[in-house]
Order: C-alpha cells, then sequence, then structure tokens
C-alpha cells in the first residue's frame, strides 16, 4: 500500500506550528489534539522540524520547567526525514525503525501535503495479515 493511500483513508490534516511559538503553548497543542508530533514550518511554509512529546520530556530534563518558556526551535527536531506519497509503506516503516522515529511527514515538491505516523503504518500491516490469512483459509478450504 501507498502513503497516498494512507493518506487518502485518514486525511491529510496535519497540526503544524511556527519555529517561534512558545515550548508551552507547543505542549497543550499536541494534548488539545491527542497527538505525539507537529510539523514546524518556517514562514514560506517549508519543513523546518518536528516538535515530538519526547522533545518536550528531553527539553524538561534539561532545562527544567523554564524550557516551556523556550521557542520550539530551541527544542524541535531539525533533522526531519520525510517520504513522498508514491513510497510504499514498508519502506516508510524502515525508515522509522532505522531513524527511530513515530512520524514522517509526507511532501510533494519540498511541501507539507501530510503525516504518516507508525499507527498508520501497523495498521496497514495487520490489515495486510489478516488478508492473507483469509485467502490462505480459503485455499485450503476450497
Amino acid at each position: 500500500m501507498t502513503v497516498k493511500r494512507i493518506l487518502d483513508e485518514k486525511g491529510r490534516q496535519v497540526v503544524t506550528i511556527a519555529p517561534d511559538m512558545a515550548v508551552r503553548d507547543a505542549a497543550a497543542l499536541l494534548a488539545e489534539h491527542r497527538i505525539g508530533t507537529v510539523v514546524v514550518l518556517d514562514e514560506q511554509q517549508a519543513i523546518a522540524g518536528l516538535l515530538a512529546e519526547r522533545d518536550v520530556v528531553a527539553a524538561i530534563a534539561r532545562y527544567g520547567a523554564e524550557c516551556l518558556d523556550r521557542r520550539v526551535s530551541d527544542v524541535m527536531c531539525r533533522d526531519v526525514h520525510t517520504c513522498s506519497e508514491e513510497m510504499e509503506i514498508d519502506a516508510v516503516m524502515e525508515i522509522m525503525n532505522s531513524r527511530r522515529a513515530r512520524h514522517l511527514p509526507v511532501a510533494r515538491n519540498g511541501r507539507l501535503v501530510g503525516i504518516v505516523s507508525i499507527g498508520d503504518a501497523v495498521r496497514n500491516h495487520i490489515r495486510a495479515i489478516e488478508h492473507e490469512a483469509r485467502e490462505i483459509k480459503a485455499y485450503i478450504a476450497g
């Protein structure tokens, strides 16, 4: 299954923030939307980074509670890997596994068009296994 198909099924909405947003406000957005990561976009709407729950926790451990008043750009992950809509989800899972990433922004021509999570990938994998099991059972019974 391709990333495009997953995005077509789940939707393409992505919560984004600016790099100058306070970490406190970004953490509130994570909680409000019940998500683990937000995409940070620069003034040109290009992907500047990701801010994940674990980045907030690491910042608190490093700087204490005052990190909540810092800018997102001070604590976000700047080394962002993206994927394309044409990629197969198995390839995306390999990237996530090798990078220990839970989310990958989906880009087209350098612009954000969606995001896939490890949960999206696992759901797809389970569906594929269940489909294969049904086919094997039908073959055996048939």
